[in-house]
């Protein structure tokens, strides 16, 4: 078994080199060719413990999806992610479950809910994989992202309910509720004391790889203590990696460098796995439908792939008209404030606070009430079609179909449905959601311009302080070496709102000026550094600037500060 899932991995992640070569979506593509190879006699027939497989492969990829969500986004969209991720997870499971009753009645009520539980969730992996090769706008991927983080733990939470209620157990209303928030409430703690943690630690520990290696475990800890206490260990990654990635611009720049590109490999390699797992498990599927009841599973399966597909849009649009009715509402009691004073007195209050101006405090309560919630109906459109099912789907079917409560039809029934509603979604929606996006005139460069007048703002307080800054480090330098020729800091200036100086022009400067030395000319520039990346976590928090932008300009200044480093050692070598 060992070596036929090492030739999946393989063949799984050739595949999907091939794809991203080709500018082709990499999941549509592995899952095609494992659904053909599966016919062949010599590829393996690839059987993993549900249970395992969730716990192997879901705690990295939802603390790596996690890490690259901008959390300020996430928490302005909230409302939208959590109609989504919840609500919409519920009528699913509920809707499913009730027509499967009435195909199937053999599956027993609580043993068709158990099926929509399972089918209910659109995947992580899915979502964030297709959404990236197809360069949505920002506030579409911000709702798809946030919705796959949360849907795992409402759909895991329901599916321990039901399973629960076949075993015998008397669960009520309330107390389907009360597992909920128990599983909400220890998740999310267990996931921030990992966070707080590992941030700790990277925080205290120069050394990258050990950093690295910490957060690579870390996701697996934190799930599993959340399960066995209980919670959801889906929302402890996930909490755990809102909570690093947020605070990854204060660690060191080595620990950003060398973790990117360590879950980007980690990322592609589970990915492929996941996809290639799905598609070779037709073999399996095509056993179970050895039973009598052949005609009424498929059936049922092509049924609850209806059903799943049409619940999305006509929970999505009426939801979304009622938010953007309600927002604008609130919006209109704001400016009713304004004009009875009630905006004065508030901002009275923010000035005392040191926070913004009257002007900028506008802005941030017409944001915040307006972003993540006004989705226009293209908007809906897209998110409505973009519910891919993936591996989560697939495991828990497979760890039903273990259940003793279960007698064999139902187990053959809820795991080619499961693969049926998995593959059928990836499909038909992954490989028709492009054309829908050109159909619709969706770019993914819609926030261009927001970006550039934030960037704009940026360099300008980036230019007062760098300013500041070299007034200050002046008159340091002038009390350690006298009069110091104002060609270093002239230099420097010219330089400050593009890259620091090359090795060659810091050298210059220093044989020019005879004075400082190249260690102080590099903890200028460093220190010029330090200044840029507060102004970004300033702006970032603040709302001004986006966080995708922010880790862009970021990723710059790691380069540069690597650079200088670079530079340093080689002159200690050639001085030794």
């Amino acid at each position: 078994m060992d070596a036929e899932i090492f030739y999946v991995l393989v063949g799984a992640v050739v595949v999907a080199a091939i794809a991203r070569w080709r500018g082709w979506p990499a999941p549509l593509l592995v899952t095609v060719v494992a659904l053909a190879a599966s016919f062949l006699p010599f590829v393996p027939d690839v059987e993993i413990d549900g249970h395992l497989l969730l716990n192997l492969v879901l705690p990295p990829l939802l603390y790596s999806a996690a890490l690259d969500v901008s959390f300020v986004g996430f928490k302005r969209s909230l409302p939208q992610i959590r109609r989504l991720g919840i609500w919409l997870v519920l009528l699913t499971a509920l809707a499913v479950g009730f027509v499967a009753w009435w195909i199937m009645p053999s599956l027993t009520l609580p043993g068709a809910l158990l099926l929509g539980a399972i089918v209910a969730p659109p995947d992580a992996v899915s979502a964030a994989a297709i959404g990236r090769k197809l360069g949505l706008p920002r506030r579409i991927m911000t709702v798809l992202s946030g919705e796959s983080l949360i849907n795992d733990a409402t759909s895991l939470t329901l599916y321990r309910v039901f399973a629960a209620i076949l075993a015998g157990a008397t669960v009520s209303v309330w107390g389907g509720v009360g597992q909920f928030l128990l599983a909400v409430v220890v998740g999310v703690v267990i996931g921030l004391v990992f966070g707080i943690l590992l941030h700790q630690l990277r925080m205290r520990i120069n050394d990258a790889v050990v950093i690295g290696t910490f957060g690579l475990l870390a996701p697996f800890g934190a799930y599993a203590i959340a399960e066995h206490l209980l919670g959801s260990g889906v929302l402890a990654v996930v909490a755990m990696g809102l909570y690093v990635g947020f605070n990854s611009p204060r660690t060191d720049y080595t620990t950003r460098q060398q973790e990117k590109p360590l879950w980007l490999s980690a990322d592609l390699l589970l990915e492929s796995f996941v996809f290639a797992y799905i598609g070779l498990q037709f073999p399996r599927v095509l056993r179970d439908l050895g039973s009598e009841s052949v005609e009424q599973i498929l059936v049922l399966s092509g049924i609850v792939l209806l059903v799943v597909l049409l619940v999305r849009p006509i929970y999505i649009y009426p939801t979304s008209a009622w938010a953007n009715f309600q927002d604008r509402k609130r919006l209109e009691r704001w400016d009713r404030g304004v004009e009875n004073g009630e905006f004065e007195k508030r901002h009275e209050k923010s000035r005392r606070w040191g926070q913004f101006t009257a002007d900028e405090l506008r802005t941030h309560i017409v944001r915040d009430q307006m972003a993540g919630l006004q989705l226009t109906w293209k908007d809906s459109a897209v998110i409505s079609w973009a519910g891919m099912r993936g591996v989560v789907t697939l495991a828990i079917a497979l760890a039903a179909a273990d259940l003793a409560t279960l007698d064999e039809e139902a187990s053959h029934a809820i795991v080619v449905v499961a693969f049926v509603v998995t593959v059928g979604t990836l499909l038909l929606q992954g490989s028709t959601l492009p054309m829908l996006i050109r159909r619709l005139g969706i770019e993914g460069d819609v926030d261009h311009d927001d970006d550039q007048r934030a960037l704009a703002a940026v360099r300008e307080k980036s230019r007062e302080a760098g300013k500041a800054y070299l007034a200050h480090k002046r008159v340091e330098w002038e009390a350690k070496y006298g009069e110091v020729d104002l060609g270093v800091f002239d230099a420097f200036t010219k330089r400050m709102t593009r890259v620091e100086k090359d090795a060659d022009e810091a050298q210059q400067v220093e044989d020019a000026t005879a004075r400082p030395s190249y260690d102080d000319l590099a903890a200028l520039s460093r220190g010029w550094l330090q200044v840029r990346r507060e102004i970004l976590l300033a702006e970032r928090d603040a709302g001004n600037l986006d966080e995708e932008v922010m880790r862009e300009l970021m990723t710059a200044m790691d380069a540069e500060e690597l650079a200088l480093d670079t530079r340093a050692a080689t002159r200690q070598q050639g001085r030794a």
